[in-house]
């Protein structure tokens, strides 16, 4: 299989289209070739994206399929498949493609961790949103400070600056 990264029109068509708008990011990676990262919503298979947030991911617990639906129609998504075509890591960014974005709900399956997966995804995900000039990509992390960093990610200069608005209790 060939290694890719395929834009929201599943087309995938081509070493690097139109990336700006996101139609069309092909990314060629090492180590873990035998992935497909694709950003098509339409392949994602939701109802494992609701499992693994709702039952495994602690940021996540409890999580209701309805608001997973929501959240992945509001956000740019990166699903990743194995060569068999089914998927085995999801991602996702909420982004207005022009000054912010914010990656969360990163997720590998237990059975694909430990080979680099989590950090081509990320890679792929930085790559991704490279045209569009960001100025902030942030995230919260509680355990993988160390992959986010192979990628390019620092803590927060200035957390002081930072603010939350949180419904939680």
């Amino acid at each position: 299989m060939t290694p890719t990264t395929r834009s929201e029109d599943g087309n995938g068509n081509g070493d690097r289209e139109r990336d700006r708008d996101g139609n069309g990011d092909r990314d060629r990676d090492q180590g873990t070739d035998r992935y497909e990262i694709d950003t098509d919503p339409g392949r994602l298979d939701i109802g494992l994206v609701h499992h693994w947030l709702s039952t495994d991911a602690f940021w996540a617990l409890g999580r209701s399929r309805d608001t997973v639906e929501r959240s992945v129609r509001g956000s740019l998504n990166f699903g990743v498949y194995g060569p068999d075509g089914a998927q085995v890591a999801y991602a996702r960014v909420i982004t207005d493609r022009a000054t912010f974005a914010w990656l969360c709900d990163v997720y590998v399956d237990p059975a694909h961790r430990g080979g680099g997966l989590g950090v081509r995804l990320a890679t792929a995900v930085r790559d991704h949103l490279a045209p569009y000039g960001l100025k902030r990509t942030l995230l919260a992390t509680l355990d993988a400070h160390e992959l986010y960093a192979k990628v390019g990610f620092v803590p927060v200069p200035d957390p002081e600056r930072l603010m939350i608005l949180s419904t939680e209790h």
